[in-house]
């Protein structure tokens, strides 16, 4: 079963991410990932990024992902209340 650590270490590794928080119970996992790559790609291409990122783990190891995907600008937003 794998650990929210490690599949944040997993998203980290194939996708630069500016901020990642990660939780979850080793089936079912919540993210918020913060990436420049996100830039001009709507909801659904960012969360292929993600799986992409994740590769054969999306299929085999992680059954569930809630993702909040944001680039930079976003997310700063979204922290000062502009959101």
């Amino acid at each position: 079963m794998l650990t929210p650590e490690e599949v944040k270490t997993y998203i980290e590794q194939g996708l630069p991410c500016e901020h990642i928080e990660l939780a979850g119970d080793g089936q079912h996992f919540q993210a918020l990932i913060v990436s420049a790559e996100f830039s001009g790609k709507n909801r659904v291409q960012r969360h292929q990024r993600v799986y992409k990122a994740l590769g054969e783990r999306m299929r085999e190891e992680v059954h569930a992902l809630s993702m909040q995907t944001l680039t930079p600008e976003e997310w700063r937003d979204q922290s000062e209340g502009k959101a």
